[in-house]
């Protein structure tokens, strides 16, 4: 199903023109503070209430619906809040190709489409090749949280962090029903109160790793442009 695509005019909204353009997102920031990236913030509920918690952060917002995005620039605009940007860009393509060796601080996934059926699985964001490229983005003790609505996913993505050792878990458990202060969007919130678990996965990477550059296969949800010669 294709998407109605409104404009999106909105000061903290970067193209990838703009984002090549000023080279860096330190420009775009107007300072050179630490990186942390939301995959897939849905209407902007999340971003906006860490940001708001750590004003010494900068936060890049992406989402590859458009209303999504138009949505979280006016949540971000009426916030007031100067550190959050938002894209309209596919994870994988942004963090190859413009964000790169230890460039994050934090990466945030809050409940991703679980492409529920066995057929869809392989769609899914979370898997090894993710875990890789993640690894190589984040800093020393950079966080990698993941949390979904979606019983299979939860377990699943659990297994594979727990299991990899560059990993170190940040609960006693390989995945947490216990939120703590992590912060609730409504999406979330539509589940807890209907007394479905949310499974959160916490997971810092170890120090002093030697991380290659992974070599990736392009997007599902947008295909990557050819790239230049």
């Amino acid at each position: 199903m294709s998407q109605r695509m409104t404009l999106i005019i909105s000061p903290v909204f970067i193209s990838e023109t703009h984002l090549k353009n000023a080279r860096s997102f330190s420009a775009l920031f107007n300072n050179n503070n630490p990186l942390a990236l939301e995959i897939g913030c849905g209407i902007g509920d999340f971003v906006v209430q860490i940001a708001a918690r750590h004003p010494e952060r900068n936060y890049i917002a992406i989402d590859i619906f458009n209303q999504g995005c138009r949505q979280t620039c006016s949540r971000i605009e009426r916030s007031g809040l100067t550190n959050i940007l938002m894209m309209r860009i596919e994870a994988r393509y942004l963090m190859h190709h413009y964000l790169g060796k230890e460039s994050l601080q934090a990466i945030y996934i809050n409940c991703p489409d679980p492409w529920p059926k066995k057929r869809q699985r392989k769609r899914r964001l979370l898997n090894q090749d993710f875990l890789d490229l993640s690894l190589y983005c984040l800093q020393d003790n950079g966080e990698l949280n993941f949390c979904t609505d979606f019983v299979d996913y939860g377990e699943t993505a659990a297994e594979l962090l727990s299991q990899d050792k560059r990993f170190k878990n940040l609960a006693s458990t390989p995945y947490t029903h216990d939120l703590g202060s992590y912060p609730i969007s409504k999406y979330m919130q539509r589940f807890l109160d209907l007394g479905q678990p949310i499974y959160l996965c916490r997971y810092h990477k170890k120090t002093a790793l030697q991380i290659a550059q992974p070599n990736l296969r392009k997007g599902f949800r947008l295909r990557w442009p050819k790239e230049s010669s």
